[in-house]
């Protein structure tokens, strides 16, 4: 019954997703990337610096307990344990194999336009939340899709949105979460994936069901020493393999303009292909424009909007220019080299030798030999993949509250339970393309608003620039 199920939903996903990633996707995200990047005078390039310094300036793990919300880093941890999960691994494997090497540049072109976009999200997450009686706060893309959008077209559009990061995060985006955790751990430790599951389900039960306050203080000591282990192991790889960096650098920018010498078929098929695929697991991976980290961002407890933006801004270039570059320098320099299993080989002969699960695993094995290579990932991905199921149910919830009321977050963290559960043992391309199919559904409504809403953003930059101005006169 569940064969039958899953082989009828497959092939929707897939025609939905490859129809929104071909022709939607790429130009909604790149489209409000540039457009925030021209309007802010290329934000991410001025206040990057900034942004640095407000989260390596005074870094804590024990940001302590705030009376509402959260401290900046602890918002900014949350949110970068969102975009760090297996879109990181798992994601960028996947747009390799398919859309060869190539597809990393797209991915950081998506990235570098999705710094400014972020910072737009963050600062109209923080312009419109509201703050309940009892130091509750509510924040995210349906407060801001309804300033933007009055009337029954704006609630229609915060609904559309609302029920998408449900499905999306809330429960398929846990699938993809669980999926991964029980692929590497059955590869690596031979533990069946319910056992797993069982496992996982009871530690995120006490967390779900916790406060706000409670899931920052987790995930403000577990993203830096979860990223700072994976960035030191990707590093050892790296050394080992210091010889094939050049080639592998010029890999990654020959097969994004010529991707049809590694893909096969024409150029334009190619092309289309490499940058579909840096689109879709760029977006997946630094949720730029995706609408799901503004929740997180929200939540800080600032003095200004501009000051969480740029925040927000180092949450992507961590996430893509450290976190996903570093694994997929590791894959390819291992993997695709001339000594490697799949050098001069095409994407869907290398589909068919390796999934985007046991991709990573492969290539850290070739340095650290097999088990320990697969080991390693397996207990990164654990990491990595469980803060995001932390992150994600909370950004579920939030929604699930606007959609139904404080009365359903119960429920609803029952029924996110049951998906991360069923995730470890569900057929992972169909978890995938799902998780996709409801990720581009969630980018539409976030973006009109996005766009729509620009003079708030202007205004609140303009806000903080002006005594700049002041004082040069």
């Amino acid at each position: 019954m569940l064969e039958s199920i899953e082989a009828f939903l497959y092939p929707i996903a897939v025609n939905i997703n490859t129809y929104l990633s071909n022709y939607l996707l790429v130009f909604l995200l790149l489209g409000v990337g540039v457009w925030y990047t021209i309007k802010t005078r290329f934000v991410q390039v001025r206040y990057l610096g900034e942004g640095m310094k407000r989260v390596f300036g005074n870094l804590t793990l024990n940001g302590g307990k705030q009376e509402k919300g959260m401290s900046s880093f602890q918002a900014l941890a949350t949110a970068i344990a969102a975009q760090v999960g297996t879109g990181n691994i798992v994601g960028a494997s996947g747009a390799i194999l398919t859309g060869g090497p190539g597809a990393i540049f797209w991915m950081w072109l998506i990235a570098s336009f999705g710094m400014a976009t972020v910072y737009a999200e963050a600062t109209l997450a923080l312009k419109t939340r509201q703050i309940d009686e009892d130091g509750t706060i509510r924040g995210g893309p349906v407060y801001y899709i309804t300033t933007a959008f009055k009337g029954r077209f704006g609630k229609f559009l915060a609904g559309f949105f609302a029920v998408a990061i449900i499905m999306a995060l809330g429960f398929m985006g846990c699938m993809v979460q669980a999926n991964s955790i029980g692929s590497t751990f059955e590869t690596a430790f031979h533990i069946p994936g319910w056992i797993v599951g069982a496992i996982l389900v009871a530690i995120c039960a006490v967390i779900f069901l916790g406060s706000v306050q409670r899931l920052a203080s987790v995930l403000e000591k577990i993203v830096p020493i979860m990223a700072g282990i994976f960035l030191l192991g990707g590093l050892v790889i790296l050394i080992a393999r210091i010889r094939y960096l050049p080639a592998t650098f010029g890999m990654i920018f020959k097969y994004a303009f010529q991707p049809q010498a590694i893909i096969g078929g024409g150029v334009g098929y190619a092309l289309k292909t490499a940058i579909s695929q840096g689109a879709k697991r760029g977006l997946f991976s630094n949720e730029a424009g995706m609408g799901s980290t503004p929740h997180a961002h929200a939540q800080a407890n600032v003095n200004h909007p501009h000051e969480q933006g740029v925040v927000a801004m180092v949450g992507v270039f961590i996430d893509t220019f450290f976190v996903l570059t570093l694994n997929a320098l590791v894959i390819i320099s291992t993997l695709y080299t001339p000594d490697g299993p799949l050098a001069s080989c095409g994407a869907a002969a290398a589909s068919e030798t390796l999934n985007k699960t046991n991709l990573a695993q492969t290539a850290f094995g070739v340095v650290l030999g097999k088990d320990l290579g697969a080991a390693f990932v397996a207990l990164c991905l654990l990491f990595f993949a469980f803060s995001t199921v932390i992150s994600w149910n909370m950004f579920g919830k939030i929604n699930a509250v606007y959609l139904f009321g404080k009365k359903a977050a119960p429920v609803y963290t029952i029924i996110a339970l049951v998906f991360i559960f069923a995730g470890t043992v569900m057929s992972n391309d169909l978890v995938w393309e799902l998780t996709d199919m409801f990720n581009n559904l969630m980018v539409i409504p976030n973006t009109l608003a996005l766009f729509a809403l620009t003079n708030v953003v202007l205004k609140s930059l303009q806000e903080r620039e002006r005594p700049k101005k002041k004082k040069k006169r």
